[in-house]
């Protein structure tokens, strides 16, 4: 009996000895990464294709791996924005695209290989207007795509005493003011659809 019991005994403990060694063996060992990680952009809005910065526009200029430099900015009236170290820098007239390689380009006094990324967060600088007789007159932003009877809508519609048929879209083109009429009943009709343009920044839609 003692002989069996010594044997037992020595099989758990050469088992015991053993265990660590074998949780070694089928534990993955996870190395934890060098690389540092990219800060994920803020989410913005999509601009139109031909959209060119404007004041009053809302931007997020984000350099990765140098926090101290990027920032939230707003368009000033003179078309200027103001970056850490970068101090003054143009913006308006620019695409988000030639302000990327502007400021990446004017970082390069500072750090090296520098990687910019510019977010429209908010595009405030191109308007629409529409004044008459509507259910509220004024500038709505035109931060997308936007037909007249869209721009229309989202002024509340048409008031009782408005001539839907006399609507018109006054427009300047190459310096000139241009009309543009337009007829409500024709188009919630189906008919002379084309008269439904898109608005341009600027452009005022009369509802007499």
């Amino acid at each position: 009996m003692r002989s069996s019991q010594f044997i037992i005994v020595a099989a758990l403990t050469a088992a015991t000895a053993m265990a660590p060694a074998l949780a070694s063996e089928q534990t993955p060992t996870v190395k934890p990464s060098s690389a540092p990680a990219a800060a994920a952009a803020p989410a913005g809005v999509t601009p139109p294709t031909d959209y060119i910065i404007g004041a009053d526009d809302q931007l997020t200029i984000m350099f990765w791996r140098e926090k101290d430099m990027s920032a939230d900015v707003i368009v000033r009236p003179d078309g200027k924005i103001t970056l850490p170290l970068l101090n003054e820098v143009q913006a308006a007239g620019l695409t988000p695209e030639q302000l990327r390689v502007k400021v990446t380009d004017e970082a390069k006094r500072y750090v090296e290989e520098p990687n910019a990324t510019v977010v429209v967060r908010q595009i405030n600088s191109r308007k629409v207007f529409i004044t008459g007789q509507v259910g509220k007159g004024g500038p709505y932003p035109l931060s997308s795509s936007m037909t007249v009877l869209q721009l229309i809508s989202m002024a509340g519609g048409l008031n009782e005493y408005a001539k839907a048929s006399k609507i018109s879209i006054m427009r300047t083109e190459n310096g000139k003011p241009l009309r543009l009429p337009f007829n409500y009943k024709d188009v919630i009709e189906g008919k002379n659809l084309k008269q439904n343009i898109e608005l341009k920044p600027g452009d005022t839609v009369i509802v007499p």
